[in-house]
């Protein structure tokens, strides 16, 4: 009606509809959206031109609930977005959360709506509760929301430590022996993985550092192997990137010639680094008699000591008890920095052969013995009572687990051997009988 113009009597004063998908979801209008949306889907997370908002925005800002219940249940090719964003960065959130509309906040959440997404300037929907932009009830609906979505990772997180805790101890499972050694392991991986669920639950806590260790023992103790496995569960729990393990010995480390060495080394860290460097046989890099000759191995063990501070690498040194002493020696801050020694102490022909059992009934399809088995009548008695037989004390001492690989292979040798090439019975032709690891073990003590 124009200005000054009187109204007719019995005429009703005439009503605009609104003419957008973005002015329906302002004023409410639930079938104009609807007839619009069904013309054009796309139109569900259109853009309007000055505050690149969409009707979702806008129905939440103006807290119009039966829209934003329409918007978030619709069943068209493409989902509306929860997180979207206006020119300020804003979500449909922060619109519901900054202007008070508690119900329309209410359905947001209970769709997943992020309570930490962040405008331009840093603010979240929960900024604006702390600033005082919301109501009373508003301001409890979220804080009901934030409790319940804590619950939910608590429980989480919970399942996630108990899964990441049965994968260690499966991993611990075929590592035979080294109790103290396992007890330590169980008592680190129990503590990263509980630190895992704290962060998750946004508790503050230090962060908890590795320390380098030092392996002793003699060659065949599972060295390397318990390193492998303490890479994977470093890894697992997020304390280092990777779960490489970089195996170096003093010919990976020292160079022939000045200059030689560092580059040599430096190379071999930077190879290491987000995961563990093994030093393997390293008190071979201080020699047990001086020479006049200048060696380079205290140059390369100065190298691996200086990056040592940096968080970036876990180093294991790993040697004989006896000689590993020049190294602890031959620098005044090695046992600041290595602070956990672990021995590995010589297996028990029991162990060694639950360490055969294990390598049969364990196979990696590239292994020669894939396929084979041991008769029933090879129990871990029985091959424990043969090895004991079988080897010298100082055979058993000088070998360890070394022992049991070339015990299998002449085993399986001596099974081809006595099969005739008439046999066709499955079950014979690969089963490895207590005959053949008896020949086996004579034939590796010879």
């Amino acid at each position: 009606m124009a200005v000054g113009e009187k109204q007719m009597p019995g005429r009703r004063p005439r009503t605009l509809k609104p003419s957008t998908i973005h002015s329906c979801a302002q004023f409410g209008d639930l079938s104009g959206l609807q007839k619009r949306l069904e013309e054009n889907p796309s139109l569900l997370n259109a853009k309007n031109d000055i505050m690149v908002q969409t009707p979702l925005h806008v129905a939440a800002g103006y807290n119009k609930v039966d829209i934003v219940k329409y918007l978030l249940e619709w069943r068209g090719p493409e989902k509306v977005d929860l997180e979207s964003k206006n020119m300020y960065g804003e979500t449909p959130l922060h619109m519901a959360a900054k202007n008070g509309c508690s119900e329309s906040a209410r359905l947001l959440l209970s769709n997943g709506a992020s309570l930490e997404a962040k405008a331009n300037e840093g603010l979240t929907p929960l900024n604006h509760i702390s600033q005082g932009h919301c109501s009373d009830e508003l301001r409890e609906l979220l804080d009901q929301h934030i409790k319940e979505q804590l619950k939910i990772k608590a429980l989480k997180a919970c399942d996630e430590a108990k899964a990441k805790m049965a994968q260690f101890e499966a991993s611990l499972s075929n590592i035979v022996g080294l109790h103290s050694l396992k007890l330590q392991l169980h008592k680190w991986a129990r503590g990263m993985i509980l630190d895992e669920k704290r962060t998750a639950l946004g508790l503050r806590i230090a962060a908890r550092k590795v320390p380098h260790m030092a392996f002793l023992g003699n060659p065949g103790t599972g060295k390397t192997m318990v390193a492998r496995v303490l890479g994977k569960l470093l890894h697992m729990v997020g304390i280092l990137p990777t779960d490489k393990v970089t195996e170096v010995q003093r010919t990976d480390l020292v160079g022939e010639f000045v200059g030689h060495t560092g580059p040599k080394t430096r190379k071999k860290l930077r190879e290491a680094e987000g995961g563990i460097l093994f030093v393997d046989e390293a008190y071979r890099l201080i020699p047990a008699q001086k020479s006049d000759d200048k060696d380079y191995g205290l140059e390369a063990l100065e190298e691996i000591m200086s990056v040592m501070d940096n968080g970036k690498i876990v180093v294991v040194f790993a040697g004989y008890c006896e000689p590993m002493k020049r190294v602890i020696a031959s620098n005044e801050g090695f046992c600041r920095r290595v602070t956990k020694f672990f021995n590995f102490d010589d297996f028990t022909t029991a162990e060694l052969a639950q360490i055969l059992h294990l390598k049969m009934n364990f196979q990696e399809p590239n292994s020669s013995l894939y396929g084979f088995k041991l008769h029933p009548l090879c129990t871990v008695e029985a091959v424990a009572d043969l090895i004991y037989k079988g080897t010298t004390e100082k055979q058993r001492k000088e070998m360890n687990g070394g022992l049991i690989d070339p015990l299998l292979a002449n085993a399986r040798e001596n099974l081809d051997l006595r099969l005739d090439f008439d046999c066709f019975d499955a079950e014979n032709l690969v089963t490895i009988t207590m005959e053949d690891l008896e020949e086996g073990l004579r034939t590796l003590s010879k």
